[in-house]
């Protein structure tokens, strides 16, 4: 019999949360989603979940799932430098198959505040804190050569991105894990509230997945990294990324409903696929010449 009512509620909480983790796992690998295939040899995916059995809310989730193989499909960094504009936009106006939104930008004056490389050239740098230290989302990166895509993380040196073979790179983040191996995220405010949230994960075969989570709405709270985290992990991916999110998530496909988004972007406050937010860059899946 137990004397230590402290420790009892102490167990009893540990079993609840492991219960209620091993339910949203369950729920989630038992999930009918919607498949269509699209160009490039992709599909895009979804699911609306509606009663709120996914971490205790409901949640809707779109993504495309991508052959990352030369033949198969070709990525691009799509990016303005000083205007902005939506997403759908770069896609359209890029002959693109898919659009992701894409890093943090500045919202006022236009442009990534991150660090951007296209074919070789660095069209933006990352901007640094007043101390000359790095935002959380200035850490890892997506890396494109030959059309393939890749997740690489800060090797913690001042001018690692400068020094980044490839022609073609958007730093961002967090990067939630590489290789199998889940990286420290903080407690900070950004990391644990429930935003609408952007990602991309790569599967063991190459695979890559490009994500979004709608959010601030009774029909989807959005997630926090730590859930984002868990739902890459569900779908396969041992490498995965955030990317800038919030207002800014967009998921666009050539082709598709009024519009071409997929997802339901919150900027407008309404839940349809007109709420878009003007954004700096994005990442592109390009339709075969």
């Amino acid at each position: 019999m137990f004397r230590n009512p402290l420790l009892v509620l102490i167990l009893l909480a540990i079993c609840h949360t492991g219960y209620t983790q091993n339910q949203d796992s369950i729920t989630f690998s038992n999930t009918k989603w919607k498949k269509k295939s699209i160009k490039v040899k992709s599909k895009l995916i979804t699911h609306h979940f509606n009663d709120k059995n996914l971490f205790g809310a409901n949640q809707n989730i779109s993504y495309v799932e991508v052959k990352n193989k030369r033949r198969a499909a070709k990525f691009v960094i799509g990016q303005e430098v000083k205007i902005l504009k939506p997403t759908s936009s770069f896609g359209q106006d890029g002959n693109a198959a898919v659009a992701l939104n894409g890093t943090f930008f500045d919202v006022k004056n236009g442009g990534s505040v991150d660090l951007i490389k296209v074919d070789g050239a660095i069209v933006a740098q990352n901007r640094l804190d007043a101390a000359g230290n790095r935002a959380s989302h200035q850490k890892a990166a997506i890396v494109i050569e030959e059309g393939k895509l890749g997740l690489k993380a800060w090797d913690g040196s001042a001018d690692w991105e400068q020094n980044e073979t490839a022609p073609n790179v958007m730093v961002t983040g967090p990067l939630l894990t590489l290789n199998d191996s889940e990286l420290a995220l903080d407690s900070g405010s950004f990391n644990i509230t429930r935003h609408p949230r952007t990602a991309i994960g790569i599967k063991p075969g190459g695979k890559v997945i490009l994500l979004t989570v709608d959010g601030r709405s009774d029909s989807s709270a959005g997630m926090s990294l730590f859930e984002l985290r868990k739902i890459m992990k569900w779908l396969g991916c041992t490498s995965s990324i955030n990317l800038d999110g919030g207002g800014s998530t967009a998921l666009w496909v050539a082709n598709e409903g009024e519009n071409g988004i997929v997802n339901y972007p919150s900027d407008n406050k309404k839940w349809d696929h007109a709420g878009e937010r003007k954004v700096a860059n994005t990442i592109l899946l390009m339709k075969k010449p």
